[in-house]
């Protein structure tokens, strides 16, 4: 599994939003320069952001994007299910009749695989932007 580089360009939007107060609007202009992010494939990001319930867009002169949810109530998990879909390491997990065999819980390696992807989405879901925002924010001071 390989995240694609548009839930890269996702974490790098949430990151900068993280480091801003709640509820300030930032311009689509000033993330993707400050981001280093293509002005179209921003837009693109952000709608799937927003439909994610993460962003909130703001028309008008002043209008912009900021968070949806506090940074401390967004994770690595929320991110990449709004960019990606479900977390899925393979086909079988998230499709039974995928299986060619039609053993499905039987299987020893559907059985390993469960595990690992329940315990990968939980390790994701642990990880909050506040937090990562906490750990840029004391690195760029030191």
């Amino acid at each position: 599994m390989q995240l694609n580089q548009a839930t890269d360009y996702a974490f790098r939007v949430v990151l900068y939003l993280s480091g801003l107060p709640f509820g300030e609007v930032a311009s689509g202009i000033t993330i993707a320069e400050s981001q280093t992010i293509p002005r179209r494939f921003l837009q693109k990001i952000m709608r799937m952001l927003a439909a994610g319930g993460l962003v909130k867009s703001y028309r008008g002169a002043v209008g912009g994007f900021a968070l949806a949810k506090r940074a401390e109530e967004i994770t690595l998990y929320d991110v990449i299910v709004a960019m990606e879909g479900s977390l899925g390491i393979h086909r079988c997990l998230a499709d039974r009749s995928a299986c060619n065999r039609h053993c499905g819980e039987e299987c020893p390696v559907h059985q390993a695989l469960a595990a690992t992807q329940d315990r990968l989405a939980a390790d994701l879901a642990k990880v909050t932007f506040a937090a990562l925002a906490a750990k840029t924010n004391n690195s760029s001071r030191g």
